[in-house]
């Protein structure tokens, strides 16, 4: 009975010799009886391991199974994930090579070769081949069932390989004796590999370009999908983005344009996602624009790590390497895709998409290629973070300018709010000031009348209750008089009766009325003109005018101690009347400035007060003088008394 294990050897062979062996498996992969199971190397270049320089092929069918297994590494440390050993086949009958097939003094690119037909041996290779990709269940399975279904070589099959290893074996020697090397200028690959290099720097400069040109995403993505088609003469070029949210709308990438909606990220993503942009070779090739990925792609966070670290996944015939992933096999044989080449869209760390090469026909990718669509997809990068920077500017923006407007319309909404509750007060405050008005003008006329009454003499005791009741009336009447002044002029009603009158006459009349007060408190007035005969006409409101000295000599007078002094000044600047009262008081601390003009204020507290008064007389002199479009000005020290100064326009000079 034949002994397949016979042929199985351990050794060292040219890599030339190496790669005529596994297209040897492959066609008795094609010539079995059943359908044949092929399992490469390439199946591991999706999967999260250490890619070593180790090479393998298995065949598993009902008439002929076989495993070469290659490295270029010491044959002491050739292994599968630290695992499979060339030692673990050493019980399959390995046998030498003989001296003339094995390389000699290094000439030649060697590799440790390994090839036996030992069922255990096999079994034992797919089993640790399955612990490697044990993240995934459907492939661990599959490997499993594998292993089960191994039986011995059919003699038949295993006699014809032998035949045909015979030959290459033979052959190879032939050449070897004969080879004539042709001759082949030494700077021509320099010299193609320096356009080529020039032809990409060339291709990224307008990407870049365009990236600083534009904010526009959907024409910078559109635009580079099909120039670097069209550059690297691919069949198909697509634009793969990752889902970033669950609840994203299933409508956000329709007509092939990245919308606003595709930009937003979070920290949280998927393994799915949806095709976005995509250029191809001609119309025959099938379209995957607006695909969706429908549970193909193993959720494996190693697998996805290896992208968003920058691997480019190259792969040259996708019968080898998705073997063991028949979904994702089958829609790519559907796609007509067999070759393809994925480098990953990453910023911040952020996996946001795969710029993905399509070919279909097989296509052994160069490093060129590689290096180039990952430098491209790194600009691509660049060019979606861009944009996702403008869109959260012009969000922020958005929103900054909501809340101002929000803003803006509650304070005007508040200040006519307020406007309308202060004029209502003024009107309320007018009206019973004029309800006010009439019996206090009885009772203080009245009082008068009885004071002055010729039909009896009263006693002191009714005399003094009756001058009490007509001074009380009085200073009452005064209060109300400037209340309804203020709520005149602060609801706008208040009308100015401008009239022609003397300046020194209105401040010599204006001080002569207080020379009683003042006397009672051992006040000091005095009066200070320094007005040109010839020019001291102003033409103003004279009642206003009368009151707001009034109101500044009344204050000066009140808040000025015995033995202390009160000046009224009075002089012409250009156009503008000028009036200053000061005074020797007790002063103004200066954080208290700000409140001297402000309704109700008085500056001592109110629980110790020691002075009369509402605190209005100020309030409505500001009033009175901005009416007469003049402005007022205090300087005091406290101790050394207060100065104001007011400032009328309105002068005409006349003599």
């Amino acid at each position: 009975m034949f002994h397949p294990e016979d042929l199985s050897f351990h050794g060292t062979l040219p890599l030339t010799i190496f790669e005529q062996l596994r297209q040897l498996l492959h066609q008795m992969a094609q010539v079995a009886e059943t359908e044949a199971v092929v399992l490469t190397q390439d199946i591991l270049l999706s999967i999260p391991v250490p890619q070593k320089k180790q090479q393998f092929i298995v065949i598993i069918s009902q008439g002929f199974s076989a495993l070469l297994l290659g490295s270029q590494e010491e044959p002491e440390k050739l292994n599968l994930q630290n695992s499979v050993k060339m030692e673990d086949f050493n019980d399959a009958g390995d046998s030498s090579l003989p001296s003339e097939f094995l390389i000699s003094a290094q000439q030649e690119t060697s590799i440790d070769a390994t090839l036996t037909f030992d069922q255990d041996a096999i079994a034992r290779f797919l089993q640790k081949l399955g612990n490697t990709l044990q993240h995934d269940s459907q492939a661990y399975q599959t490997l499993a069932q594998y292993c089960q279904s191994l039986q011995p070589n059919d003699a038949k099959l295993q006699s014809y390989f032998s035949l045909l290893l015979l030959s290459i074996f033979t052959k190879e020697k032939a050449i070897a004796a004969q080879t004539e090397y042709p001759y082949v200028s030494v700077c021509q690959p320099v010299e193609d590999a320096l356009k080529e290099q020039i032809s990409h720097e060339r291709l990224l400069n307008q990407l870049t370009n365009q990236i600083r040109q534009s904010l526009d995403l959907s024409v910078i993505l559109s635009t580079a999908v099909n120039h670097v088609r069209d550059f690297l003469q691919l069949d198909r070029l697509i634009i793969y983005q990752f889902e970033q949210n669950s609840a994203r709308d299933s409508d956000s990438h329709q007509g092939g344009t990245a919308s606003s909606q595709a930009l937003h990220h979070s920290n949280t993503w998927q393994h799915s996602g949806c095709v976005v942009y995509e250029a191809r070779a001609a119309e025959s090739i099938p379209s995957m624009l607006n695909y969706r990925e429908a549970g193909c792609f193993v959720p494996s966070s190693q697998c996805w790590d290896k992208y968003r670290k920058g691997f480019t996944l190259a792969v040259d015939d996708i019968e080898k390497t998705y073997v063991l992933s028949q979904c994702l096999l089958e829609f790519l044989r559907e796609s007509q895709v067999r070759a393809k080449l994925a480098a990953p869209i990453v910023f911040q760390e952020k996996l946001w998409g795969l710029l993905i090469a399509h070919q279909c026909s097989d296509r052994n990718w160069r490093d060129s290629e590689k290096n180039l669509l990952q430098r491209i997809a790194e600009q691509l990068a660049i060019a979606i973070h861009q944009a996702e920077l403008m869109q959260s500017l012009t969000q922020e923006k958005q929103l900054l300018e909501q809340r101002v407007s929000e803003r803006t319309q509650a304070l005007q909404d508040a200040l006519i709010a307020a406007q309308a509750a202060n004029r209502a007060k003024s009107e309320f405050l007018a009206t019973m000031s004029h309800e006010l008005r009439s019996p206090l003008t009885s009772i203080i006329g009245l009082s008068a009348t009885l004071l002055r009454w010729p039909l009896g003499k009263l006693t002191e005791r009714q005399s003094q209750y009756l001058q009490t009741i007509h001074n009380s009336g009085e200073h009452l009447l005064v209060l109300i008089n400037d209340i309804l002044t203020l709520s005149e002029v602060e609801a706008g009603k208040a009308i100015l009766d401008r009239s022609e009158f003397s300046l020194r006459s209105i401040a010599e009349t204006s001080l002569q009325s207080f020379i009683s007060v003042a006397a009672q408190q051992a006040v000091n007035l005095d009066l200070d003109l320094r007005i040109d005969a010839s020019c001291d006409r102003i033409t103003a409101d004279l009642k206003r005018v009368q009151q707001i000295l009034w109101n500044l000599l009344s204050n000066a007078v009140k808040f000025t101690p015995a033995g202390g002094q009160v000046t009224l000044r009075a002089w012409l600047e250009q156009n503008t009347a000028v009036f200053q009262v000061e005074d020797t008081g007790i002063g103004i601390p200066e954080d208290q400035l700000s409140l001297l003009f402000e309704k109700f204020q008085q500056l001592d507290t109110p629980y110790c007060r020691q002075y009369e008064g509402t605190g209005l007389g100020l309030a409505l002199t500001k009033h009175l003088v901005e009416l007469h479009q003049g402005r007022i000005e205090v300087e005091s020290v406290v101790g050394n008394g207060s100065v104001f100064t007011v400032w009328l326009p309105g002068v005409e000079g006349q003599g």
